[in-house]
């Protein structure tokens, strides 16, 4: 086992590559958002037709984009932090800031939310709840299941950022340094 190949870099590594592979397939989404906005303005406006199903697709693919894209977002250091104190730290002063905030903030809010959405997002699977428009989407509870793969994910993303704070505060940070773009 090579110095850069320990147990805990596979697993960050593994846990971002979920992550990054989850992000760019959902980011997709965006591009076939604004095809099917175009689309849906076209109908409407040019031939007086419209789709309900059309337009509550684009609100699924809105949901997904954000709900299923956090852990990317999150592994790529984009979510909302005091810079003002964050940005001038040291490596190991910021994964003191990311492990307090991941055991502290992020793992308890993620789980209450899987925990609260479970039997609302259950219910939705026992009724194979669909659209109450005409014509809309009959699958209402995959959407609804986002609210359980949202915190998940955000979860395992956790995961990978304790460890990964872990690895730089026994001074085994370099060893994710190749990692392309993630820095602390």
């Amino acid at each position: 086992m090579t110095s850069s190949n320990t147990p805990l870099s596979t697993l960050v590594r593994l846990i971002d590559g979920i992550s990054e592979w989850t992000g760019r397939a959902i980011s997709w989404l965006t591009l076939t958002m604004v095809l099917a906005t175009f689309t849906i303005v076209v109908m409407r406006y040019l031939f007086n037709i419209g789709n309900v199903a059309l337009q509550e697709s684009v609100i699924y693919m809105h949901s997904f984009v954000f709900l299923l894209g956090a852990a990317y977002t999150l592994k790529h250091d984009g979510h909302v932090r005091v810079d003002i104190f964050y940005r001038p730290m040291g490596e190991k002063g910021k994964a003191i800031i990311n492990l307090f905030g991941t055991v502290c903030l992020l793992l308890p809010v993620t789980g209450f939310i899987f925990y609260i959405s479970w039997e609302y997002v259950a219910t939705s699977w026992e009724l194979t709840e669909g659209s109450q428009e005409a014509g809309g989407i009959p699958f209402r509870y995959i959407l609804k299941t986002s609210l359980l793969l949202m915190p998940a994910m955000m979860m395992l993303q956790g995961i990978g950022e304790i460890l990964r704070s872990i690895l730089v505060l026994t001074g085994q940070g370099h060893l994710l340094e190749e990692e392309e773009g993630h820095a602390l």
